[in-house]
């Protein structure tokens, strides 16, 4: 799909990161409004679900992939194991550095994360007419290289 002929490329560009924050801003606050548990700042679920996708994950490793510095990292790891929502174990291979797991606490919490934010955005593209929903999902793969593209460029020195 084409972008609209009279819009300028920058103007394209900004439009689209405008219409991102416009639908991610409203998810976050509309799950925050539905915890019964103290909410967890931003960095921390990143560290969560990087830990869930990757157990054992290392907090240098885990500073690098979040583009965070070890220190402010390592600051996360003692909040959510003082929480009850990490576990970090002593590596068997570098008796100096520590490797990090997830809780079943932690588990439960991203489930249920997940499936609340799913029922959510479920709920507002049914109401959508079938050419948006259509839209939505062909865009789909391209959000995803914008993503990847984003990251390696936030890899770059």
């Amino acid at each position: 799909m084409e972008p609209e002929t009279d819009v300028e490329p920058g103007a394209y560009a900004e439009e689209l990161a405008d219409a991102l924050v416009g639908v991610l801003r409203p998810i976050r606050r509309r799950l925050r409004a539905g915890l019964t548990v103290p909410r967890l700042r931003g960095a921390e679920v990143e560290l969560l679900r990087l830990v869930e996708a990757r157990p054992g994950i290392g907090v240098s490793e885990a500073a690098k992939e979040l583009h965070l510095a070890g220190n402010s990292v390592s600051t996360l790891v003692n909040r959510l194991v003082q929480d009850g929502q990490l576990v970090r174990e002593t590596d068997p291979a570098d008796r100096r550095a520590a490797r990090l797991l997830l809780t079943e606490a932690a588990g439960a919490r991203l489930r249920d994360w997940r499936a609340r934010r799913a029922a959510l955005v479920r709920r507002q593209v049914d109401r959508l007419g079938q050419a948006d929903r259509d839209a939505l999902r062909a865009a789909i793969p391209a959000l995803r290289r914008l993503a990847v593209n984003l990251r390696e460029e936030a890899d770059r020195p």
